[in-house]
């Protein structure tokens, strides 16, 4: 009784609950209607290897234990058994839910090969699109940029810092190797 005066006072405030706080208030109410209507009793999952057990329990069991721990947890911390303290660490911060991993051991090797595919995919299309491109303009040639020099000097581009001034010795035209 007192189980659902608690989930309606917490219903009545829903912004003042937290999550954990309200699945508390819902399995107490579960629990309760369930030990009133002489059901089978909610199942207690033994908290000694929640680890090996927890992807294969219903969402009702993940709750039972929840709610299970946050009872322990009441409890002075000292008191508390090593399967106990395990199994607390493990449900608040194990590799389930918003912390499973991305990827599963061994796609490493898969991740590194998919690169490389791509990689060599990138390669063959540029290969390709060089091998139907039109040939480079006639411009780009060194003896194109040595005659660009020699005009530039003819008509004295630049004679105060440039090519045709006294001994310059900067960069020219002439680009190609």
């Amino acid at each position: 009784m007192q189980a659902l005066r608690l989930a309606r006072s917490r219903a009545i405030r829903p912004s003042a609950t937290s999550t954990l706080a309200r699945a508390r208030g819902i399995a107490a109410t579960a629990n309760a209607s369930a030990s009133s209507s002489s059901a089978s009793p909610a199942s207690v999952v033994p908290l000694s290897n929640v680890e090996a057990q927890w992807d294969h329990l219903t969402s009702e069991d993940k709750l039972a234990v929840h709610q299970q721990l946050a009872e322990i947890q009441k409890k002075d911390w000292r008191t508390l058994s090593i399967d106990e303290k395990k199994a607390a660490y493990y449900v608040a911060f194990g590799p389930h839910g918003p912390r499973k991993p991305v990827s599963e051991p061994g796609d490493n090797l898969k991740i590194f090969f998919a690169v490389l595919t791509a990689i060599a995919a990138a390669g063959l299309v540029s290969a390709g699109v060089k091998s139907f491109a039109p040939p480079p303009p006639k411009t780009l040639n060194k003896e194109w940029e040595q005659a660009s020099n020699e005009r530039a000097i003819e008509q004295k581009m630049d004679p105060i810092t440039g090519i045709s001034s006294e001994g310059y010795k900067g960069p020219t035209f002439v680009q190609s190797k």
